[in-house]
């Protein structure tokens, strides 16, 4: 079932002057993963105002699996017309360095059309773990080999590979294990069935004050605005760690330049509205508004930036 908030109806789409051809089409955000996770919140924060910037009906499709890789897919194969978009991370350029077979090239079967933003992840523990930052958590997992699990949104999701790239740098074995969506990672590790996850900021900050989670070490290489207190992992007991992620709106290859510039244009306009700005805020995320060529640049640079992550993580997918 879609949630009613996702949709303008047909009399909004006249009253601003289009026509009724023009709000009888539909377009679909698609979510790679389950509802609930980074990019699902994303999408459905940004999904009213963005239909009436189009003018028309905009939903939000959740078609989660393999790390992102089903729903990806999906959007390779539909039509060029702008109406089926992916709302895409991190996760997307890892697939092409971690699958080794995918139904789609990351890079070759989709074209930019909006950049977003970029967000920080957050290493989280069970504060059962003795632990009050990265150095001391690496000592306590290199005492227990094998005895401890992080939870992640799924194989070759952001979740995974952020953490996998830390185990590896540190020289320690902590069990994955895989789940769907951010939100049921970290209730695993509150639970106590997995004792960390390093989940973007826009599932972290809201238990910054949980006393069922630790917060310890963020991703990014400096500090975040978001989390002052919190050291970054590399300053806190791993030097060189670094994992970010930009989101963004991608289409089919074949998309039509000017169908590309219409809903550019229309996400530009909603990354200067103040609404827009303080739910991204609030969810963690630095909004920055991009040229396609330059987003092009960016994805190119960040699909080698990660096939190096995926190396150096030693995370593999038969």
């Amino acid at each position: 079932m879609i949630d009613r908030r996702n949709f303008i109806g047909a009399s909004l789409a006249l009253a601003s002057g289009t026509s009724m051809a023009q709000t009888q089409r539909v377009a679909r955000i698609v979510v790679p993963f389950a509802a609930g996770g980074v990019q699902d919140l994303l999408a459905r924060a940004i999904s009213n105002e963005l239909a009436i910037a189009l003018g028309q009906t905009v939903i939000i499709e959740n078609r989660p699996g393999a790390g992102g890789t089903v729903g990806t897919g999906y959007v390779a194969k539909a039509a060029a017309d702008s109406q089926t978009m992916v709302m895409a991370a991190a996760s997307h350029n890892i697939s092409g360095s971690l699958y080794p077979k995918l139904s789609f090239d990351p890079q070759k079967d989709f074209a930019p059309i909006a950049h977003i933003g970029t967000a920080g992840y957050v290493l989280m523990i069970n504060p059962d773990v003795p632990a009050k930052n990265a150095a001391e958590f690496i000592r306590y997992a290199k005492s227990n080999p094998g005895k401890m699990n992080y939870a992640s949104a799924g194989v070759g999701s952001a979740t995974h590979l952020s953490m996998a790239y830390f185990c590896g740098l540190a020289g320690i074995d902590v069990v994955h294990l895989p789940l769907k969506a951010t939100g049921e990672a970290i209730n695993e590790v509150i639970s106590g069935r997995a004792q960390a996850v390093i989940a973007a900021s826009i599932g972290a900050l809201a238990f910054a004050k949980d006393s069922r989670l630790r917060l310890i070490g963020v991703t990014s290489p400096k500090r975040s605005k978001y989390l002052p207190e919190i050291p970054t992992i590399a300053e806190s007991g791993l030097p060189g760690y670094q994992f970010d992620s930009w989101f963004g709106l991608l289409g089919p290859a074949a998309t039509p330049a000017a169908e590309i510039n219409r809903v550019h244009a229309a996400m530009s306009k909603l990354l200067k509205d103040p609404v827009v700005l303080e739910r991204l805020d609030k969810q963690g995320i630095e909004p920055a508004i991009m040229s396609n060529p330059d987003f092009a640049k960016l994805l190119a640079l960040d699909y080698e930036r990660m096939a190096k992550v995926v190396k150096a993580s030693g995370a593999k997918i038969d």
